[in-house]
């Protein structure tokens, strides 16, 4: 197999020299609304690594971001947090043969850890990318939670700019019972 970033032969998806080089991730932070949100990396960073989500290979790069960037994040903050904790990942519905989300979800497994897999569906289809401000607060993604309430729980998206689709999720997810602990997210622009 070949480095996605040097096409140097590489056991795994990113070979050591561009893991050390191109994937460092620095911990941002974002308040909206008094909803904090983590992101490890700059979106301008790892922009190509994050489009890949429109591609078959995808599926195997947003496995290993999941694998090694939010797995070690989620189990540092448990082992500090004493109790269990939910991942609820927004809108986990399929697209391009995958959920990219829920790839990223589902590497987050670990003792303490339980996943909520596609509670929080989107209930309009409209697409977000390179649209303005305006447009998504004019276009909502009506969210439709149906998990359980009265449960401590991380939101996790892909990425944020504007912060309206997190912020639709965190009212949702409040309004249904769910206390959300924070927003986690692969990247953030700046």
């Amino acid at each position: 197999m070949r480095c996605l970033s040097c096409s140097s032969i590489s056991i795994d998806i990113f070979c050591r020299r561009c893991r050390g080089e191109l994937l460092r991730p620095n911990l941002y932070r974002r308040d909206l609304e008094g909803f904090r949100i983590y992101s490890l990396f700059n979106y301008s960073d790892i922009a190509d690594v994050i489009k890949t989500k429109h591609r078959v290979i995808g599926y195997r790069v947003y496995r290993y971001m999941g694998r090694e960037f939010l797995k070690p994040f989620i189990g540092d903050f448990i082992k500090n947090y004493g109790g269990s904790i939910y991942i609820i990942g927004v809108d986990e519905r399929v697209k391009s043969g995958y959920s990219h989300i829920a790839i990223l979800t589902h590497q987050m497994r670990q003792r303490g850890v339980e996943v909520l897999h596609s509670k929080l569906i989107a209930g309009s289809d409209i697409k977000y990318a390179g649209k303005s401000l305006k447009f998504r607060l004019e276009n909502p993604r009506e969210f439709i939670y149906r998990g359980r309430g009265g449960i401590d729980a991380i939101l996790v998206d892909d990425t944020i700019t504007t912060g309206t689709t997190l912020k639709e999720a965190y009212r949702v997810l409040s309004n249904s019972g769910v206390n959300i602990l924070f927003g986690l997210t692969l990247a953030v622009s700046i």
